[in-house]
């Protein structure tokens, strides 16, 4: 795929390409894009950017500020799939039109600078993430909250609560038991065809995939495999992923939601995030500490363990991200790290003998989380703890569930709140700012957006089992 800008035009000339995409992330993590006829995009546009109103991008700019510049990337260039008319796909950093910085509170401008921190600190030159994200696939959604209303209302062929349904040409059974669904052949998987599907899709977009299978939960639960990358090219991966999921999912005639818990009493969808620090080519957590951990490596998780209650602000950032961290649904509530232990935030998957292969799980992440600012935060995080020596303390290897309250009371676990993980960060966020990678003011911004538009709404509003639980006190 074309690398320069003058090989994006030339491609768009020789392929006769009348439409080009630009799409860009907003704060919270979702694609936001405008279409172009083609000669509306020259080279000059891939330096200065091209015009938007940024007014209306949640968390970004006031309408008295709002004129911004969409500058496109052209080693993100892909054909997208799901359009009639052969439309170039682009994906942009954000700029001021009138100083030409980059904008501060751009995800991947964020991104860029944990990278460029990273070379700065001398510590490594290139930060690879391999994100899993899992996803929820339904045939029916439907939700609502007025006045005097609220519930949400899901289904799903595969659904375990449907074993007794009458379904057309007769119910055949073959649905998936609560937290049994990891991973059966067909017929109790009916996902096969339309996973290959999205993998395929996947790869024509220019992410270099690996597998898919069914995941744990019943009712349609998936995860699809893409190769690890540097990070903004792994965001930028992710990014495409949960695009594909979502279009191919609507061309079977069914919704994908990447939400952590849709579904009570059953596994939620996390997103591992492995990665590892390498430098001149080499890589750098390989040693012969525990697990052949090297000693940056125990460092680097003993920063992560460190700043994890203020770091899930940024990496589990919805109020759902925390019905999913609660203890027996194999979510990783422990903040301590081990090399089999799912329950630990951070595991050390196995790589045999080989230095390259040798890296870190943090299982806490989900993908409502922003990736570009996910990565970053993870990132200075890690580098705290290799520049401050901090001890990640003893390896958690044992079975939690079998463990005495009295041990289990002394483990650290993750905040139980969106709220709690908020008020760590307001506390604990220099390991983000001191280094420039964040912004005070995007700090500020950040924790005000979500008390505003997501703590305080849910507070105002009865919750359903609310009525369960005293509406004949």
């Amino acid at each position: 795929m074309a690398q320069t800008a003058q090989e994006i035009l030339k491609m768009v000339q020789d392929q006769n390409i009348k439409i080009i995409d630009l799409k860009f992330i907003d704060m919270p993590g979702t694609w936001q894009h405008c279409s172009f006829y083609h000669n509306q995009i020259n080279e000059n546009s891939f330096i200065d950017g091209v015009p938007f109103d940024g007014s209306s991008i949640r968390g970004w700019k006031t309408i008295n500020e709002s004129d911004m510049c969409m500058v496109p990337d052209p080693e993100t260039a892909w054909i997208d799939p799901f359009y009639k008319e052969p439309t170039l796909s682009l994906t942009c950093g954000i700029k001021e039109p009138r100083t030409g910085d980059w904008y501060d509170r751009d995800p991947r401008t964020i991104a860029q600078r944990a990278v460029d921190y990273l070379k700065d600190t001398g510590i490594g030159d290139t930060a690879y993430f391999g994100p899993e994200a899992e996803f929820f696939v339904f045939d029916d959604i439907r939700f609502d909250q007025t006045e005097n209303k609220a519930y949400y209302y899901i289904d799903s062929v595969e659904g375990r609560w449907n074993t007794g349904k009458k379904e057309e040409g007769g119910n055949l059974g073959y649905k998936p038991s609560f937290k049994q669904a990891y991973f059966p052949v067909a017929p109790t998987d009916t996902m096969q065809d339309m996973r290959t599907e999205m993998l395929l899709t996947m790869a024509k977009c220019g992410v270099p995939v690996e597998q898919h299978h069914h995941e744990v939960a019943t009712g349609g639960q998936n995860e699809l495999g893409f190769r690890f990358a540097p990070l903004i090219e792994a965001a930028d991966h992710l990014m495409t992923y949960k695009y594909v999921i979502k279009n191919v999912a609507k061309k079977y005639g069914k919704t994908a939601t990447f939400m952590p818990k849709p579904l009570f009493n059953d596994n939620g969808s996390g997103m591992h995030a492995h990665h590892s620090i390498w430098k001149d080519g080499q890589p750098l957590f390989w040693g012969d500490g525990y697990a052949n951990l090297s000693e940056i490596a125990l460092h680097y998780i003993g920063g992560i363990l460190k700043h994890a209650p203020a770091l899930l602000a940024i990496t589990n950032p919805t109020t759902n991200s925390y019905k999913r961290l609660v203890p027996g649904y194999e979510a990783p509530v422990n903040l301590a790290y081990s090399q089999g232990n799912r329950s630990a935030s951070i595991r050390i998957p196995v790589s045999g003998l080989d230095p390259k292969a040798k890296r870190l799980e943090f299982r806490c992440p989900d993908a409502t989380c922003n990736p570009y600012l996910g990565f970053s935060a993870i990132l200075c995080a890690g580098i705290d703890g290799v520049k401050n020596k901090i001890d990640p303390g003893q390896s958690l290897d044992v079975d939690i569930y079998d463990l005495p309250p009295e041990q289990i009371n002394k483990i650290p676990s993750t905040p139980p709140s969106l709220e709690q993980a908020l008020e760590n960060l307001e506390k604990d966020h220099e390991f983000l700012t001191s280094s420039g990678v964040f912004t005070e003011d995007f700090i500020t911004n950040w924790i005000e957006y979500k008390f505003d538009n997501e703590i305080q709404p849910m507070r105002l509003r009865p919750h359903p089992y609310e009525f369960a639980l005293y509406y004949d006190v």
